[in-house]
């Protein structure tokens, strides 16, 4: 670690220009088959020289000895983590498409260029590499993935450094204190401004951090993980620079070690990403006292998109009861949509829906009625998209026939041939993927002589959400393929969102002395629910969401698998906020509440006490 102290220099400006050695880089093929996905692709790293780095979210960047700059990675990371992680690895095995990793033939770059920017008119040219490409890999088109030339760049810096260890950089931050403010300041950039900003740089990064006194008290600036220490700045335009390199994954305490200064508040974070080996995880574990949610995410979350849309589907959307009694033929057409959707309070993610919502519009039939299922994906979408409706008999749920490309259409029929209320979703690799991300729903197949009638019926799907960053995090999160793997997701929820169902417009709405339905269904991809309605018993519960067999009555929680769904029914007695969860409670904390409001004349037969509460719950 160096330090240099300066009482007159002028503030340091955290944007200056760096300019990259010019150096070569080596030329790599990847070819990459991904059957369904984000298909045939190749790739070429492409020369970078004479350019100015850019660093984490906008400190200023110096490159050492590598033209590839640590920005470029990071966002490439993001690309890759977004829309190839489905299909695709480097260094951890085949999944659906091949392992990435070290896969080292030579392709012409303008070539390469053009390829990943319009396959399409390339194959219909007759281009015969991009011809000869696509016989080898079964006639799996690749989709037009609508990157920028900037973008495969970062993809291609990303796949030629995947653990970011062969850029090293130089991160430069400004930090002010002042009488006026309980913490230290940024200066320039991203932090301007900010208070106790986080700080972030990548595994072997130089960081050089200048702590500004803008004031007559004296302050210091420590890192006890680096051995990092400022000295005392005790004049007024004093500074001092620290220089030192992160060596360590996880999560780190700048503060002022001065007598009661950082209990007054100036201490702040410094985040320190790259990949994460297996030795690494328990000092990353250390580094945060044992919060391996925080210090594993690999990428931080950009900005929430400013456009994003409610995907919530209003519990009260589904169609009416069936009354005829003629076989009916009915005709369906679900548009599979990839779009930026409210999460959470402050936080946006990338969902894959049917017609823009989550779950999907819930389907209805009576037995032996027949239905043609047509599947529209958009031309903006990134993947291909399909379904499998477990109501069907044949190949796939109908997926065989639906694999459907982007700005294509796809159509089927068939006969119900059973009654039940049965799960549908999409069933394009990595299957798991497209369920986790919102492509899932329920069709109903009524008995022959249809269901009682009640005064409301809900339809309410739970799902899991994987991000690369925790739970609570702010901004656009990443799906995270590997949270996937390891079925740890950071987000529950009920109809898309976090909390969904808990908001004024989503809630379920009852009056005393009402019957209800919920059709329930769990889209999954990997957790069994424990479904409960707080302060009320199921009247009647049809296990496995079987119509042919007599229900259960008198049931307080029923089990619903992934792929599986229930139908309960209950009268309202007393009126109140019912909060519906899964009885694995520890995921209400992730999301997963909804509330049903009954309305009406208190029943102090069957429910009172003093002071008449407003809601039920634990």
């Amino acid at each position: 670690m160096s330090i240099q102290t300066n009482q007159t220099s002028e503030l340091p400006w955290d944007r200056r220009p760096v300019t990259s050695r010019d150096l070569a880089i080596f030329v790599g093929v990847i070819a990459l088959l991904c059957i369904g996905g984000a298909a045939l692709l190749a790739f070429s790293i492409r020369d970078q020289s004479g350019t100015t780095a850019a660093g984490a979210n906008g400190a200023a960047v110096s490159t050492v000895d590598q033209p590839a700059e640590a920005r470029s990675i990071a966002l490439g990371q993001e690309i890759f983590t977004a829309k190839c992680t489905a299909c695709h690895t480097i260094g951890e095995g085949v999944r659906v498409g091949p392992d990435l990793q070290g896969v080292t033939q030579q392709r012409d770059p303008d070539w390469l260029a053009r390829w990943i920017t319009e396959p399409d008119v390339m194959l219909a040219e007759g281009d015969p590499t991009a011809t000869e490409l696509l016989a080898e890999h079964n006639n799996v088109p690749m989709p037009n993935l609508q990157l920028s030339s900037e973008e495969v760049d970062n993809v291609i810096a990303y796949l030629a450094h995947p653990d970011g260890s062969s850029v090293p950089t130089v991160i430069e931050y400004s930090l002010r204190t002042s009488a006026d403010e309980a913490g230290f300041v940024g200066v320039g950039g991203y932090i301007d401004g900010v208070l106790n900003p986080e700080l972030s740089a990548h595994l072997g990064d130089t960081i050089r951090l200048t702590l500004i006194n803008d004031s007559v008290n004296a302050y210091d600036l420590k890192i006890d993980a680096f051995d990092v220490s400022s000295g005392e700045l005790t004049a007024a335009d004093e500074s001092a620079t620290v220089e030192f390199v992160v060596d360590q994954l996880g999560m780190f305490h700048y503060y002022a070690s001065l007598p009661g200064q950082r209990d007054a508040g100036l201490e702040g974070v410094l985040r320190v990403e790259g990949v994460v080996s297996i030795g690494d995880e328990a000092a990353m574990a250390q580094s945060v006292g044992g919060s391996m949610d925080h210090a594993m995410s690999t990428v931080s979350a950009g900005p929430a998109v400013a456009d994003a849309v409610s995907i919530i589907r209003n519990p009260a959307d589904l169609p009416p009861p069936i009354t005829t009694t003629e076989p009916q033929h009915h005709v369906v057409e679900l548009t599979a949509m990839e779009v930026d959707g409210q999460l959470d309070d402050g936080s946006t993610f990338r969902y894959m829906t049917f017609n823009g919502q989550v779950p999907g519009p819930m389907l209805r039939m009576r037995i032996g009625d027949t239905m043609e299922v047509r599947i529209n994906n958009q031309i903006e979408s990134i993947l291909p998209h399909s379904i499998d409706l477990h109501a069907v008999t044949g190949p796939g749920g109908g997926a065989e026939f639906t694999q459907t490309m982007a700005g294509e259409v796809s159509t089927f029929n068939f006969r119900a041939l059973q009654p039940g209320l049965y799960v549908y979703h999409c069933a394009t690799p990595s299957i798991a993927h497209h369920i986790s991300s919102g492509m899932y729903g329920l069709i109903l197949v009524e008995p022959e002589e249809g269901l009682p009638s009640v005064d409301h019926e809900f339809y309410v799907m739970q799902g899991e959400i994987y991000t690369e960053q925790p739970f609570g995090t702010e901004g656009h999160l990443t799906f995270s393929h590997q949270q996937m793997l390891n079925e740890t997701p950071q987000y529950y929820v009920f109809n898309g969102a976090a909390n969904a169902l808990t908001l004024d417009e989503y809630a379920m709405r009852t009056a005393v002395g009402d019957s209800v339905r919920i059709y329930f269904g769990v889209g999954g991809p990997n957790k069994i629910s424990s479904f409960h309605m707080i302060g009320e018993i199921f009247d009647r519960v049809y296990p496995m969401a079987s119509l042919s067999s007599p229900p259960l009555e008198d049931v307080q929680t029923t089990m619903v698998p992934p792929g599986g769904a229930t139908v309960v029914e209950f009268t309202m007695d007393v009126p109140g906020r019912y909060i519906m969860v899964d009885h694995a409670l520890s995921r209400l904390e992730r999301g997963l509440v909804g509330f049903l409001y009954a309305e009406g004349e208190e029943n102090p037969d069957i429910f009172g006490a003093e002071g008449f509460p407003e809601e039920s719950g634990h």
